[in-house]
Protein backbone atom coordinates (compact mmCIF):
# COMPACT_ATOMS: atom_id res chain seq x y z
CA UNK A 1 0.00 0.00 0.00
CA UNK A 2 1.29 3.49 -0.86
CA UNK A 3 2.04 5.90 1.93
CA UNK A 4 -0.62 8.39 2.91
CA UNK A 5 0.36 12.05 3.03
CA UNK A 6 -1.14 14.87 5.05
CA UNK A 7 -1.06 18.42 3.63
CA UNK A 8 -2.56 21.37 5.48
CA UNK A 9 -3.36 24.86 4.21
CA UNK A 10 -3.14 27.74 6.69
CA UNK A 11 -3.52 31.51 6.67
CA UNK A 12 -5.82 34.34 7.60
CA UNK A 13 -9.27 35.19 6.29
CA UNK A 14 -9.84 35.50 2.55
CA UNK A 15 -6.40 34.30 1.40
CA UNK A 16 -7.77 31.82 -1.17
CA UNK A 17 -7.11 28.46 0.50
CA UNK A 18 -10.37 26.82 -0.55
CA UNK A 19 -9.83 27.47 -4.26
CA UNK A 20 -6.28 26.13 -4.16
CA UNK A 21 -7.29 23.05 -2.19
CA UNK A 22 -9.77 22.17 -4.95
CA UNK A 23 -7.09 22.69 -7.59
CA UNK A 24 -4.47 20.64 -5.74
CA UNK A 25 -6.94 17.82 -5.08
CA UNK A 26 -7.80 17.70 -8.78
CA UNK A 27 -4.14 17.54 -9.83
CA UNK A 28 -3.27 14.85 -7.29
CA UNK A 29 -6.27 12.82 -8.44
CA UNK A 30 -5.07 13.14 -12.04
CA UNK A 31 -1.69 11.85 -10.83
CA UNK A 32 -3.40 8.69 -9.59
CA UNK A 33 -3.75 9.46 -5.89
CA UNK A 34 -6.80 8.94 -3.73
CA UNK A 35 -7.42 12.40 -2.27
CA UNK A 36 -9.54 13.34 0.72
CA UNK A 37 -10.19 17.10 0.75
CA UNK A 38 -11.51 18.27 4.09
CA UNK A 39 -11.64 21.26 6.44
CA UNK A 40 -11.46 22.47 10.02
CA UNK A 41 -13.29 23.12 12.12
CA UNK A 42 -15.44 20.41 10.59
CA UNK A 43 -14.76 17.57 8.21
CA UNK A 44 -16.84 14.96 10.04
CA UNK A 45 -20.52 15.12 11.07
CA UNK A 46 -19.72 15.72 14.73
CA UNK A 47 -17.06 18.29 13.96
CA UNK A 48 -19.38 20.12 11.55
CA UNK A 49 -21.93 20.46 14.36
CA UNK A 50 -19.26 22.06 16.54
CA UNK A 51 -18.22 24.30 13.62
CA UNK A 52 -21.62 25.97 13.70
CA UNK A 53 -20.99 26.95 17.30
CA UNK A 54 -17.57 28.40 16.47
CA UNK A 55 -18.00 30.37 13.27
CA UNK A 56 -21.40 32.00 13.79
CA UNK A 57 -22.54 34.64 16.23
CA UNK A 58 -20.87 37.61 17.89
CA UNK A 59 -17.09 37.95 18.02
CA UNK A 60 -17.15 37.61 21.82
CA UNK A 61 -19.49 34.62 21.88
CA UNK A 62 -16.72 32.41 23.31
CA UNK A 63 -13.55 33.12 25.23
CA UNK A 64 -10.29 32.05 23.59
CA UNK A 65 -9.92 29.14 26.04
CA UNK A 66 -13.44 27.90 25.31
CA UNK A 67 -12.73 28.24 21.58
CA UNK A 68 -9.59 26.15 22.02
CA UNK A 69 -11.49 23.37 23.77
CA UNK A 70 -14.23 23.39 21.14
CA UNK A 71 -11.68 23.36 18.33
CA UNK A 72 -9.92 20.36 19.82
CA UNK A 73 -13.17 18.49 20.42
CA UNK A 74 -13.99 18.97 16.74
CA UNK A 75 -10.43 18.10 15.71
CA UNK A 76 -10.39 14.82 17.61
CA UNK A 77 -13.61 13.66 15.97
CA UNK A 78 -12.22 14.67 12.58
CA UNK A 79 -9.00 12.73 13.22
CA UNK A 80 -10.78 9.61 14.41
CA UNK A 81 -13.43 9.47 11.72
CA UNK A 82 -11.76 10.95 8.62
CA UNK A 83 -8.06 11.81 8.73
CA UNK A 84 -6.50 8.79 10.41
CA UNK A 85 -8.53 6.19 8.42
CA UNK A 86 -7.69 7.95 5.14
CA UNK A 87 -3.98 8.07 5.87
CA UNK A 88 -4.02 4.42 6.98
CA UNK A 89 -5.34 3.32 3.58
CA UNK A 90 -2.76 5.39 1.71
CA UNK A 91 -4.85 8.42 0.75
CA UNK A 92 -3.52 11.95 0.53
CA UNK A 93 -5.43 14.19 2.94
CA UNK A 94 -5.61 17.88 2.01
CA UNK A 95 -7.06 19.92 4.85
CA UNK A 96 -8.19 23.55 5.03
CA UNK A 97 -6.76 24.47 8.48
CA UNK A 98 -5.50 22.25 11.26
CA UNK A 99 -3.65 22.67 14.56
CA UNK A 100 -1.64 25.70 13.41
CA UNK A 101 -4.87 27.66 13.18
CA UNK A 102 -5.52 27.05 16.87
CA UNK A 103 -1.98 28.19 17.68
CA UNK A 104 -2.58 31.35 15.66
CA UNK A 105 -6.25 32.24 16.22
CA UNK A 106 -6.81 31.16 19.82
CA UNK A 107 -3.18 31.34 20.92
CA UNK A 108 -1.10 34.17 19.49
CA UNK A 109 -4.02 36.35 18.38
CA UNK A 110 -6.54 35.35 21.05
CA UNK A 111 -4.34 35.03 24.13
CA UNK A 112 -4.85 31.39 25.15
CA UNK A 113 -1.87 30.06 27.12
CA UNK A 114 0.43 28.27 24.65
CA UNK A 115 1.02 25.60 27.30
CA UNK A 116 -2.64 24.59 27.12
CA UNK A 117 -2.49 24.44 23.33
CA UNK A 118 0.72 22.39 23.41
CA UNK A 119 -0.87 19.92 25.83
CA UNK A 120 -3.93 19.60 23.61
CA UNK A 121 -1.69 18.93 20.61
CA UNK A 122 0.16 16.20 22.47
CA UNK A 123 -2.87 14.31 23.70
CA UNK A 124 -5.35 14.95 20.86
CA UNK A 125 -3.21 14.91 17.72
CA UNK A 126 -0.96 12.05 18.80
CA UNK A 127 0.88 10.98 15.61
CA UNK A 128 -1.49 12.70 13.16
CA UNK A 129 0.64 15.66 12.11
CA UNK A 130 1.09 17.29 8.69
CA UNK A 131 3.83 16.25 6.30
CA UNK A 132 3.58 19.67 4.64
CA UNK A 133 1.90 22.92 5.66
CA UNK A 134 1.34 25.67 3.09
CA UNK A 135 0.99 29.07 4.78
CA UNK A 136 -0.88 31.51 2.54
CA UNK A 137 0.33 35.02 3.27
CA UNK A 138 -1.46 38.26 2.45
CA UNK A 139 -1.98 41.59 4.18
CA UNK A 140 -5.03 41.14 6.42
CA UNK A 141 -6.77 44.17 4.95
CA UNK A 142 -6.71 42.57 1.50
CA UNK A 143 -7.84 39.19 2.79
CA UNK A 144 -10.71 40.68 4.77
CA UNK A 145 -11.81 42.68 1.73
CA UNK A 146 -11.93 39.45 -0.26
CA UNK A 147 -13.81 37.69 2.51
CA UNK A 148 -16.35 40.51 2.67
CA UNK A 149 -17.24 39.86 -0.97
CA UNK A 150 -18.40 36.34 -0.16
CA UNK A 151 -22.03 35.67 0.71
CA UNK A 152 -21.96 33.56 3.84
CA UNK A 153 -23.01 33.56 7.48
CA UNK A 154 -19.69 32.45 8.97
CA UNK A 155 -18.35 35.90 9.82
CA UNK A 156 -17.51 35.57 13.51
CA UNK A 157 -13.73 35.46 13.12
CA UNK A 158 -13.74 38.04 10.32
CA UNK A 159 -15.36 40.50 12.73
CA UNK A 160 -12.64 40.34 15.39
CA UNK A 161 -10.93 43.59 14.38
CA UNK A 162 -7.77 44.82 12.65
CA UNK A 163 -5.39 44.28 15.57
CA UNK A 164 -6.50 40.65 15.92
CA UNK A 165 -5.90 39.98 12.23
CA UNK A 166 -2.49 41.66 12.29
CA UNK A 167 -1.44 39.37 15.16
CA UNK A 168 -2.89 36.44 13.25
CA UNK A 169 -0.79 37.08 10.15
CA UNK A 170 2.38 37.39 12.20
CA UNK A 171 1.56 34.20 14.10
CA UNK A 172 1.36 32.16 10.90
CA UNK A 173 4.65 33.62 9.66
CA UNK A 174 6.27 32.84 13.01
CA UNK A 175 5.09 29.23 12.82
CA UNK A 176 6.52 28.88 9.32
CA UNK A 177 9.84 30.39 10.40
CA UNK A 178 10.05 28.09 13.43
CA UNK A 179 9.31 24.92 11.44
CA UNK A 180 10.80 25.38 7.95
CA UNK A 181 11.13 21.63 7.43
CA UNK A 182 7.33 21.37 7.46
CA UNK A 183 6.09 24.78 6.36
CA UNK A 184 6.23 26.68 3.07
CA UNK A 185 5.02 30.27 2.80
CA UNK A 186 3.02 31.02 -0.36
CA UNK A 187 2.50 34.58 -1.61
CA UNK A 188 -1.30 34.66 -1.81
CA UNK A 189 -1.38 38.07 -3.53
CA UNK A 190 -0.47 36.46 -6.87
CA UNK A 191 -3.14 35.51 -9.39
CA UNK A 192 -4.80 32.12 -8.88
CA UNK A 193 -2.78 30.32 -11.55
CA UNK A 194 0.51 31.56 -10.09
CA UNK A 195 -0.55 30.46 -6.61
CA UNK A 196 -1.54 27.06 -7.98
CA UNK A 197 1.87 26.70 -9.60
CA UNK A 198 3.61 27.63 -6.34
CA UNK A 199 1.54 25.06 -4.43
CA UNK A 200 2.23 22.32 -6.98
CA UNK A 201 5.94 23.12 -6.97
CA UNK A 202 6.09 22.97 -3.16
CA UNK A 203 4.26 19.65 -3.04
CA UNK A 204 6.55 18.18 -5.69
CA UNK A 205 9.74 19.38 -4.03
CA UNK A 206 8.71 18.32 -0.53
CA UNK A 207 6.66 15.17 -1.09
CA UNK A 208 6.72 14.26 -4.79
CA UNK A 209 3.61 14.11 -6.91
CA UNK A 210 3.35 10.39 -7.50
Amino acid sequence: MSQGRFITFEGGEGVGKSTQIRRLAARLTEAGREVVATREPGGSPGAEAIRDLLVKGAADRWSPVTETLLMYAARRDHIERVIRPALARGAWVVCDRYADSTRAYQGAAGGTDPGLIAAMETFVLEEVRPDLTLVFDMAPEAGLARAADRTHAETRFESKGAAFHARLRQAFLDIAKAEPERCEVVDATQDMDAVEAAVWRAVGQRLGHG
